[in-house]
């Protein structure tokens, strides 16, 4: 079939731009081509993976480092609410995402017509928590990413998105929804009104965005998948099996100690590094264990010093490459992370801060994928025997090896691709 233009519009953050690239990789070698959409702090992301990148303000113009520093400072001044719960959560981190997510889709409609019609997509991939009118009035099919957990599609019998409950718990989930709907009534209004100025019908409380008639694509693995009182339609919504993009190859350091012992990575995000004192107290903890760490400590590195011989430490790695050379991960439980440590069958012990970490740690540890610890409540003798039985536990094992060869066996950047070439060949 003839060369179409997908254009991909992705949120401003590393998991849903770098799943996003996975998916227009694999586009590309179909013939298309991919275009990103791109808060201005992004754009240079997407050209480093040889992509051309259109920016579109989602705030007050502002240099791109000045942007990058605005994140990180919002999430380090949340760092005292990382301790909180999930429901205590709502009042402060949850309500002030959701009036800064508000906020960008009002800006993003300044520009975001104009800059479609300048690049004039056959195709509109968009990957975020809120709907830009602009997106649905282009007149061309659009198709919604869902990077994030699964239950940002609700279902009676699903736990609320960032809630972190357990199917079992419907009494926390129903109070977690009461919560979250008192405090962000205003700002689902001030929403809401945005939608009415731009020709669009109101949502019902609590949702921002609502499924595309489309094609949805879960980047959610089907093993781990919710049951659910209203099955989601194959016709409409498709699970990708995580989106597990192409990375340059790594090679394992030579430590100076523990050289023939387990290999662990430990990172908690393009953001989460800024929890510097964690990352130091579980470096500490790993120095007298049987392992071998690979810690990412983002931007912080000039705050460490005295690094034990088993532990090494950089401001990045090339994730996809590492996971798999590894034998167990601790992270934060954002949804590129959660996604592959199962693509590649490796246990994870999760120690969420916010989001849908939440979720993604109780999610693994209720289907017996690793566990999901509280970040700062556990002690030296409880991370080392669940490591002991990330590594050791033969049924752990076993789910782990039948998760990754289910994911495997599909590619979610090759699924997603056919299925998007299937929706443009029509």
């Amino acid at each position: 079939m003839s060369q179409k233009t997908i254009a991909f519009f992705p949120e401003a953050a590393f998991g849903p731009a770098l799943n996003s690239v996975g998916i227009a990789q694999a586009c590309e070698k179909l013939g298309h081509r991919a275009v990103f959409l791109s808060d201005p702090g992004f754009v240079d992301v997407y050209k480093g993976y040889g992509f051309e990148a259109h920016p579109v303000a989602l705030s007050e113009p502002m240099d791109p480092e000045v942007m990058a520093k605005f994140w990180e400072d919002f999430i380090n001044g949340h760092i005292p609410n990382f301790r909180k719960s999930p429901i205590e959560q709502i009042d402060n981190y949850v309500k002030e995402c959701w009036e800064a997510i508000v906020d960008s889709a009002k800006w993003a409609q300044k520009d975001l017509p104009g800059v479609l019609a300048a690049i004039k997509p056959d195709m509109i991939c968009v990957d975020n928590v809120i709907m830009f009118p602009a997106i649905k009035q282009f007149g061309v099919p659009w198709v919604r990413i869902i990077s994030c957990s699964e239950n940002e599609i609700p279902d009676p019998k699903v736990p609320p998105h960032l809630s972190g409950v357990s199917v079992n718990d419907p009494e926390g989930m129903a109070a977690y929804d009461a919560r979250f709907k008192e405090v962000i009534q205003p700002i689902h209004d001030d929403y809401n009104a945005f939608l009415a100025e731009n020709d669009e019908a109101p949502y019902h409380l609590g949702e921002f965005f609502e499924p595309s008639p489309t094609m949805n694509l879960l980047l959610y693995p089907e093993p781990v998948a919710f049951e659910r009182e209203t099955p989601l339609d194959p016709g409409q919504f498709q699970y990708l099996e995580g989106c597990v993009r192409e990375e340059e190859p790594y090679e394992v350091p030579t430590f100076k100690a523990n050289n023939d012992k387990p290999l662990l990575y430990v990172s908690f995000g393009s953001l989460g590094s800024g929890d510097t004192d964690l990352l130091k107290r579980i470096i500490k903890t790993l120095s007298g264990l049987p392992y071998r760490a690979l810690v990412n400590v983002g931007d912080y590195i000039g705050e460490y010093a005295d690094i034990p011989d088993n532990v090494h430490i950089a401001s990045w790695y090339p994730q996809p490459s590492v996971i798999p050379q590894v034998d167990a991960v601790i992270h934060h439980g954002g949804n590129n992370s959660f996604t592959e440590c199962l693509y590649f069958g490796k246990p994870a012990i999760i120690m969420p801060y916010v989001w849908d970490g939440h979720d993604n740690a109780m999610r693994v540890q209720e289907t017996g994928h690793g566990f999901g610890f509280h970040r700062y409540d556990w002690t030296d003798e409880e991370l080392a025997k669940a490591l002991e039985t990330c590594l050791t536990d033969a049924a752990m094992q076993a789910k782990l090896a039948e998760t990754s060869a289910h994911m495997q066996s599909r590619h979610g950047p090759t699924k997603a691709a056919k299925i998007l070439d299937g929706i443009l060949s029509k």
